[in-house]
């Protein structure tokens, strides 16, 4: 019931919150709080840290502005055809990846991440370091068009809801409670007679997949799909939003992905924009160091502490 009411409150604050701050900003939060969604589904839930979700994100972007640009597709169905883009590469990715365990896991997902960046940084089709630019919105479903923010807006609020809901229906199914287990304790997982890689797998493309949907929808709302989505640096981005608003929680993602993107937005147009990337990996050392449960995560215990 308190989940429900939060998630209510949720949307009616994602409903009126386009009247209040520029929609553009929203957008851009509401898709890399999807991507962060996306990655504490594999590292909260099942323990496994993937040093290179940038590469689905990269992928759902590509396949999405080529297919826009080139054939024409309207939006719902460009999305649509990146996000079962990324689902394949985190199928063979993931095949791949989960017969390894802790740093070698990490270390492999970054490797095969590293071919993709390379794979799109060479191809002609991906504009190389300019980007592929020029990525037409269209129009939803044939008649609303996406060049207005405030209709691009929803339509992006609409993927993001879809997307929390089916990491917070994974994480409360049978199946979640399965890779809980997995999480806590492996060997007891396999004692019980369940195939751990088999469930690190289907989390593996569950996860994918969302980041490739983040990865389409980020490309139709800047009408650009770069090399800055596929690289290294956006998969650590990725692990800070998490650890920052609280790897293992529903909502820590997203609080998360919002207090990254309001730094970055706010210290890029200051004397601060070129320290950045330094501001960052202090807040990660922080956070690290002194707040490990993250921001919602050491919220709730202060709660449970002093409420209940």
């Amino acid at each position: 019931m308190k989940m429900n009411k939060t998630a209510i409150a949720l949307i009616g604050l994602g409903l009126v919150a386009p009247f209040v701050l520029y929609p553009v900003f929203l957008m851009k939060v509401l898709c890399f709080a999807l991507f962060a969604c996306a990655f504490n589904l594999l590292l909260g839930f099942v323990g496994l840290l993937s040093f290179g979700h940038a590469a689905f994100l990269g992928t759902g972007g590509y396949v999405t502005g080529y297919l826009m640009t080139n054939a024409g597709l309207t939006p719902e169905l460009g999305v649509v055809c990146g996000t079962i883009a990324a689902g394949l590469l985190g199928a063979v990715y993931g095949k791949l990846a989960v017969k390894r365990e802790g740093i070698y896991f990490a270390m492999v997902t970054l490797a095969l991440a590293q071919l993709v960046f390379f794979l799109y940084l060479q191809a002609p089709f991906t504009g190389g370091e300019d980007g592929m630019q020029g990525v037409p919105r269209g129009n939803l479903l044939g008649f609303i068009d996406l060049n207005d923010n405030m209709n691009m807006y929803y339509f992006v609020f609409a993927i993001f809801l879809f997307g929390f809901w089916v990491v917070n229906r994974t994480i409360h199914s049978p199946f979640g409670q399965i890779l809980k287990a997995i999480r806590e304790n492996e060997p007891r997982a396999v004692s019980l007679g369940y195939n751990v890689n088999d469930y690190k797998w289907a989390a593996f493309i569950i996860s994918a997949a969302l980041a490739g949907l983040a990865g389409s929808t980020k490309t139709l709302v800047f009408q650009l799909a770069s090399l800055t989505d596929a690289h290294w640096h956006m998969s650590g981005e990725v692990v800070l939003m998490t650890l920052l608003g609280g790897m293992g929680t529903i909502f820590g993602p997203i609080v998360g992905a919002a207090s990254v993107v309001a730094i970055q937005n706010y210290l890029s147009g200051g004397e601060l924009g070129n320290y950045i990337h330094i501001i960052m990996g202090l807040i990660f050392v922080v956070c690290v160091l002194a707040f490990r449960n993250g921001i919602v995560g050491e919220v709730q215990k202060l709660i449970k502490r002093n409420f209940s």
